[in-house]
């Protein structure tokens, strides 16, 4: 039997921008997002990571851990469009950048792109045995999933993962689980 790496995905809690349906800069968590973290149990971890932005390093701090920023879990890059709402947007250049993953028409990055540096993540931490909770952004979280399940990257956006909501997955004999996702309170 070879040895299990349990990764948990926490989904940071509700920002100013997610409520106003914005796209997202590095903005604070809210009123609301501190309060769906009250009595969030992410399980005991060997290690705790999060994206470099102020919203992850708040959730980790909300939920009383210590947590190491790691790079690769920085949200999906919304370039031009940070902090634009969606009524902004150019409704022809928005329609692409959610039919075609490899388009980045806000001159960010791409679901693929985003997809392919969650990969090389994935397969890092799949050589660290143990438990690793990894507090990230829902749409890291989507490329995690959509990697463990060899889907597809059009199926990117037909996720929908919760502020403060919770992804477990297992690595075991070369192969991820996707264990269970627990909706954020």
């Amino acid at each position: 039997m070879s040895e299990v790496v349990r990764l948990t995905l926490v989904s940071h809690a509700m920002t100013d921008a997610m409520a106003a349906g914005r796209f997202p800069a590095d903005e604070a968590l809210n009123a609301l997002g501190r309060q769906q973290l009250s009595g969030l149990d992410i399980g005991a971890a060997d290690t705790v990571l999060c994206g470099p932005e102020i919203r992850t390093c708040q959730t980790a701090e909300q939920l009383g851990v210590t947590a190491l920023v790691d790079t690769r879990l920085a949200d999906l890059d919304c370039g031009s469009w940070r902090g634009s709402g969606l009524d902004e947007v150019q409704p022809g250049q928005l329609a692409r950048w959610l039919t075609e993953p490899d388009s980045s028409p806000h001159d960010g990055e791409s679901v693929v792109e985003l997809i392919v540096r969650v990969r090389g993540w994935l397969a890092d931490i799949s050589r660290t045995p143990g438990r690793t909770v990894a507090i990230t952004h829902p749409a890291v979280i989507r490329a995690v999933i959509l990697n463990a399940l060899d889907a597809p990257p059009k199926s990117f956006w037909r996720m929908d993962i919760a502020p403060a909501s919770r992804t477990v997955l297992h690595f075991r004999g070369m192969v991820w689980t996707l264990r269970s996702a627990v909706p954020g309170q």
